[in-house]
């Protein structure tokens, strides 16, 4: 992030964040095996709407990762949304696409959905909000989207608008930064707070707007077989946290202690497989914690649905 944007962020960091979270419930149900948290392989682009023609820096490729070869298969996309006053993700089945960062896009400006809403989770972009392209060139894509994307106010809304639109396109494994135009121009200072876009945004120019713990995988509402692969980053006290799995009735199935790749003020990646036993298909949770380090209290608690299959 260049200076001028951590400085609007560090001063922002003192106010309470002023979004509008919905209640808990959550999601339909998707193979962990399908397009899990690792970012799909992919290249890609096309607009809409209207279609225009392909520019020469558009370039159209495969499907993500664990996506079919074959047009009559699905594909599972993530979507990042706050839930609470932190960034989430959320599962979309789309039709087969190689257009497959333009999908994702279209998805993310749909918003929540009900069963999305009931899990808590909500959007800062703006109803309304159109794609007009996408384009990937080394690496970068050009996400070019309706006006309606800078209206309103409050600058964490617009951190974390940005922060939801650079998590969903930057899933795919060939695409590392994004840059903004807004009705086909470049966008340099970002709403009415005069956020500085002098460079092409990545992941980590966000991470203040994710939580110590943050699950990619599973999704809300995925279904899990034993061992559940569980993948995200971290920032938690000497890289350490702890997953536990739920089931229907509260009681642990299985629990497993992670160590992420670093910590303590340094965010880390971590990917590790939890054991659990059910007799019966239900509907249980992932909860993610880390420990107090003060007094061993359980600390950046994340739950997530699940359903747990024998």
């Amino acid at each position: 992030m260049s200076r001028r944007i951590v400085a609007v962020a560090s001063a922002l960091a003192i106010v309470a964040l002023a979004f509008a979270a919905p209640g808990c419930a959550r999601k339909p149900s998707t193979s962990t095996q399908d397009a899990t948290g690792s970012r799909p392989t992919t290249e890609e682009a096309t607009a809409q709407p209207p279609p225009p023609e392909e520019s020469a820096g558009e370039q159209t490729t495969e499907p993500p990762s664990g996506g079919s070869t074959t047009e009559s298969k699905p594909l599972a996309l993530s979507v990042y949304y706050p839930r609470g006053e932190k960034l989430g993700v959320v599962v979309r089945q789309v039709p087969y696409t190689k257009a497959v960062a333009t999908a994702a896009v279209n998805e993310l400006l749909k918003g929540p959905s009900a069963t999305d809403a009931a899990y808590g989770f909500h959007t800062e972009i703006p109803a309304g909000t159109r794609l007009r392209s996408v384009s990937i060139r080394d690496r970068v894509a050009t996400v070019d989207l309706s006006g309606e994307f800078d209206d309103g106010g409050g600058s964490l809304s617009m951190f974390m608008r940005l922060a939801q639109l650079v998590f969903t396109v930057t899933q795919f494994d060939t695409v590392d930064a994004v840059t903004l135009k807004l009705d086909g121009r470049a966008v340099e200072v970002f709403g009415g707070e005069g956020i500085v876009l002098d460079h092409p945004m990545k992941r980590a120019d966000f991470e203040d707007m994710l939580p110590a713990i943050f699950v990619e995988s599973p999704r809300p509402g995925e279904t899990a077989r034993s061992p559940l692969r569980v993948k995200g980053t971290a920032n938690v006290f000497e890289a350490v946290f702890k997953a536990e799995i739920r089931d229907a009735s509260g009681a642990v199935v299985g629990s497993k202690t992670i160590t992420a790749s670093s910590g303590t003020g340094t965010r880390g990646t971590f990917s590790d497989t939890v054991p659990f036993t059910v007799t019966r298909t239900q509907m249980g949770s992932l909860v993610v914690f880390a420990e107090s380090p003060r007094d061993g209290s359980r600390i950046d608690v994340v739950t997530i649905p699940i359903k747990l299959v024998p």
